[in-house]
Parts: structure tokens; sequence; C-alpha cells
């Protein structure tokens, strides 16, 4: 399969000023060679461009993201209504590659989550999207084409995640014996219940939370990852991007009880434990000290975390 070429910042300025024509956003002021593009980070063939102060242009990388961003728009429509942030908008849509989808967004104004601390008031705002992606309805997300995934395997997880646990501690990076609170049998307890899949946002990292100077969120990115399945793998991408207290408070106040809050607390703490030890070792995709910031905010104490206490009655409501 041929490779795409590495996006150039030319490359992504004629894109933009064909899109930005396509979807009726030729009124910005812009130079004779068309607007000013830059990436929103640093890297080889960066996919993500700002374009001006009011844009994203972003390159798919394989046709599995093309098909996803595709559905994307839809999607967003169809979560708009139900949730207190912003989403972004869609502007125009076009290949940069053969069979490869660029996307034009409006751009959000604020910062990521990386940037700013969120605050008890921006805390109900992750408890509105939480409650928001809850109501959207399962079967017209389906029909949009969101694949249904099935919940993973905490005690799998929790065995992966010790043996990444002693790499990390040859590192000296982790104390392993922090894994010994999720035991065997608690694993099996946090097992997903049936009839809980909702719409789940699936990569709500600092990076795709637009947080105001004030702390509260205002948007949200990222849609292109949505799934329906385990509302626990929002509560562990909140842990892992706001910190576990701020996640459990906010899915506390969204209605789930215990036990999705402690599950995704876990499911939270293992990916980070995991995520870490593979970019040690050169197969994580990003960097250590990013990764490093994800493993503390995950791994911050709780009160809730007396797994032998769960009952039947501590599920979401």
């Amino acid at each position: 399969m041929t490779q795409a070429p590495a996006p150039t910042a030319d490359t992504v300025r004629r894109l933009a000023r064909s899109l930005l024509k396509d979807g009726g956003g030729g009124g910005h002021a812009q130079s004779a060679a068309g607007p000013d593009v830059r990436p929103v980070s640093a890297g080889a063939g960066p996919a993500t461009w700002w374009v001006g102060s009011h844009h994203v242009l972003r390159l798919a990388r394989d046709r599995g993201t093309s098909v996803r961003r595709r559905r994307e728009p839809r999607l967003r429509d169809l979560v708009r209504p139900h949730v207190p942030v912003a989403l972004p908008a869609h502007v125009a849509q076009g290949e940069w590659a053969p069979g490869l989808l660029c996307t034009l967004d409006t751009r959000l104004p604020g910062a990521t989550g990386e940037e700013h601390t969120v605050s008890a008031v921006g805390e109900a705002d992750l408890a509105g999207l939480l409650t928001g992606l809850r109501e959207v309805p399962v079967r017209q997300a389906e029909t949009l084409g969101v694949p249904r995934v099935s919940p993973r395997s905490l005690e799998a997880l929790r065995r992966a995640a010790e043996r990444a646990a002693e790499r990390l501690a040859a590192a000296d990076e982790f104390d392993p014996g922090r894994l010994d609170r999720l035991t065997p049998p608690a694993a099996i307890q946090l097992a997903a219940q049936p009839g809980t899949a909702v719409l789940v946002h699936h990569a709500l990292t600092g990076g795709h939370l637009v947080v105001g100077a004030d702390g509260r969120v205002r948007g949200v990115l990222g849609w292109d990852a949505a799934v329906v399945g385990d509302p626990a793998e929002d509560i562990a991408g909140l842990a892992v991007a706001v910190g576990a207290p701020a996640a459990v408070r906010a899915a506390t106040l969204a209605g789930y009880g215990a036990r999705p809050c402690l599950r995704g607390l876990w499911l939270a703490r293992c990916d980070a434990v995991i995520h870490l030890a593979d970019a040690l070792t050169g197969r994580g995709g990003s960097p250590p000290p990013l990764l490093r910031t994800r493993l503390r905010r995950a791994w911050e104490p709780i009160m809730l975390e007396r797994v032998t206490d769960l009952r039947d009655g501590d599920e979401a409501s």
C-alpha cells in the first residue's frame, strides 16, 4: 500500500483555501497565498492544523480514520442537543490524498485540559456531558455507523498492568504494590453490568477538552472515536484528563453509582501503567512526560475505594 506523503504547510494552505471557498468561509481575511496555517502540535507530518484564528483542518492518515470522520459531523449533530458544552461545527471536507479525508471545522475558543485546570463548576459541565451522552438514542447512533463495542475485561487488564508495573519498577517509575488493591475478586466484581451500554465519547483526553481560563469546560473535541459501549470508559478518560477525584465527582453528579465509578477508576489506572511502560520501551505513541502526568492523575486517591462494600444497588441510576 502506498503511503500518503507527509503534509506540508503549502499543501495544507492550498487545501484550506479550497475548503474555505467550498464551505462559504472565504470572507475571512487572508493573504494572496492563502490563509495562515500552522500545526497544532510539533512532529513530522502533523495531522491537525490551525487555519487562521477560526478553523481547524484535520488530515486523516488512514482509511479507517477517514470512515470515522465522514460520520463525525452527523454524530455531533445528534449529540449537540443533549450536552451543555459546545461541539465544533462542520465547515467542509474533501480528500487530501487518494482515499484520505480532510475536514475543516470551526475552532472552539479556549485552551486544552492539559493547559487549564477544570474548576468545580467545570466538573458540573463534565457531569452534564456524561448525563447527555446517556440520553443520546443508541439506535440513532448505530444507524449512523457508530460501532457497538463489548466491555473490556478488567481482570485481563489487571494482569497486563501487573506485568507492566514490574517493568516500571525496574525503571524506578512505579511501585507495583499499588496494584494489590485491585484483587482478582474485585476485578470480577467490577465487571460491566448487562444493559448499561450508552454512547461513549471514548477519547476524553485533556487534549479533547476545551477549558476556559475560569475552569469551565467550554467544548469537547474528537468525536470520531465514539462507540456504543461501557460508560466507565469515559469515566476512565476523565480520570487521566482531570484527575481521579474530579472524574468520580462528575460521574456521581451524572447519576453513576459506585460500581461504574470504581470500574472507570481502575480502567484508567491499569491503562496508565501499561501505556507508560510501553512508552519507555519505545512502543507508545505519546511522550513519557505526558504519560507520567496521566499516571499521577489516575492514581490520585479518592474516598470511594472500598470495593468490598459494593452492593447490588450501586449501579448507575
